[in-house]
């Protein structure tokens, strides 16, 4: 037989034995039950399957994979889009022999893609459900505890750590990486519970206290978002998620997770919900938010039998201001007018923009056996004067003039859109008469002029 052929035959044999040992593993683990995914491991594995390059892999005690990564699967079997499932000893040479538990930190096995390629096999940490194992090729593989180093690496850069508590004791165990998420130094100071809490934002103790109490009530997840102190006072934001072990007797003796600095995420958040929510030049409520608070802002008045009145705000003479004066000066005009009118409202009342030199004032808890005709005309006032001061430090000297259409819920109007209908119109009927007028909508919302609409004539007494 020729060398070629001895060549051959033994990759077919090889390729064989491969194959059997799938259908056998297979058919010895068919029946196992893919257990609960601890939440430790799942939101680590999650963070760090982002941010590592290497093949990572969730595997059961029984052996079967519960999640992996895009890297794994090229490694372990480029051919099989989803691993979930398979049997671990489908690659790790002899892992009948010992259970994930109690193996050893690293352990070889083959790839099932062409080529075969050796396989290492890192065990990166475990808790009472599942295991992590950081998946390389042999030939490139450095020593193991390199692997665990770049591990902590990952999870020092991804900023989230693990950590696991003796309920009820000051006993805590911290990974390396919470010390930087607490502002400190690796190993400035011991970790205990004691010390834990003390870093816990005053306003939120509480807060982790009834969380950590309702999990050993209930044996829910604990799942919490609070504040951190920082040892210079910088206020950081952390979530803590984590899982409890019970003992032989079915007592909760030990609480473990993980814990993940969530402070850029929460800036993100708040950020994209205010530009969600507010103009971006002058910073005010748009319309959706407009919307919003006027809607409870009626369902306030029907209970408490109160007024509230809307303001259709619209600056006269500003496409001539822009097209004079140019856009930065017409940018100084709209958010001194939204200072000016924030000047105005009481707490509780809203201004915002909803679009070019129009603006809107919802105001509330107007008493309804007050005069309607006096509190329209106290109101347009108001804001007549906040305009009357020239704008400072532009020259020529400019002035904020304004048109106001006013609607009062429930006189004309008992709904968002027929309201802001009722004072637009109102606007446009006071916007006619020239500058610095008001006007209040009929109930058939066919807006009418206040017969004390002429406000320049009017003292701010």
């Amino acid at each position: 037989m020729t060398e070629l052929a001895l060549v051959l035959l033994g990759c077919l044999v090889v390729a064989l034995s491969i194959m059997v040992g799938r259908m056998r593993w297979r058919y010895l683990h068919a029946e196992k039950r893919i257990p609960d995914v601890a939440v430790g491991s799942t939101t680590v594995f999650k963070t760090l399957s982002q941010t590592i390059s290497d093949g990572l892999l969730a595997v059961d005690h029984d052996g079967y994979l519960l999640a992996h990564n895009h890297a794994a699967q090229q490694l372990l079997d480029d051919c099989c889009a989803d691993l979930s499932q398979r049997f671990l000893g489908e690659w790790i040479t002899n892992f009948n022999e010992f259970s994930p538990q109690t193996s050893p930190e690293r352990q070889y096995g083959m790839s099932l893609c062409e080529g075969y390629a050796r396989l290492s096999f890192t065990r990166l940490m475990r808790d009472d459900t599942q295991t992590l194992f950081l998946v390389r090729p042999l030939s490139t593989s450095d020593e193991m505890l390199g692997d665990i180093e770049r591990f902590k690496r990952s999870q020092y850069f991804a900023q989230i750590g693990t950590w696991d508590w003796d309920v009820g004791t000051d006993t805590l165990y911290w990974s390396e990486a919470i010390y930087g998420i607490f502002g400190y130094e690796q190993g400035e100071v011991t970790p205990s519970y004691e010390f834990f809490y003390s870093r816990v934002h005053p306003d939120d103790r509480e807060l982790v206290k009834a969380g950590e109490l309702k999990s050993i009530e209930t044996g829910d997840i604990h799942d919490v978002e609070y504040r951190i102190l920082w040892p210079d006072g910088t206020v950081r934001w952390i979530r803590e998620t984590g899982n409890y072990v019970k003992n032989g007797l079915g007592e909760i003796n030990k609480m473990m997770g993980v814990v993940r600095d969530i402070t850029d995420e929460k800036a993100s958040t708040h950020q994209l919900h205010r530009l969600a929510h507010h103009d971006v030049l002058t910073g005010l409520p748009n319309r959706l938010m407009l919307e919003q608070h006027l809607q409870l802002a009626i369902e306030r008045a029907r209970n408490d039998k109160t007024r509230v009145a809307l303001i259709f705000i619209d600056l006269n003479h500003f496409k001539a201001i822009n097209d004079n004066y140019g856009h930065q000066v017409g940018d100084r005009v709209l958010v001194t007018a939204a200072t000016r009118l924030t000047e105005v409202k009481r707490s509780g009342d809203l201004v915002a923009r909803i679009g070019g030199d129009e603006f809107v004032m919802v105001i509330e808890g107007l008493f309804s056996e007050n005069s309607l005709a006096q509190q329209t005309k106290e109101i347009s006032r108001s804001v007549f004067n906040q305009f009357s001061h020239p704008l400072p430090s532009i020259e020529p000297e400019l002035t904020i003039h304004a048109s106001l259409g006013i609607a009062i819920f429930p006189e004309h109007g008992s709904n968002i859109d027929t309201l802001l209908h009722a004072a637009d119109m109102a606007m446009y009927n006071a916007k006619r008469r020239g500058d610095d007028q008001y006007s209040v909508a009929q109930v058939s919302h066919q807006a009418h002029t206040s017969p004390h609409g002429d406000l320049k004539q009017i003292s701010s007494g």
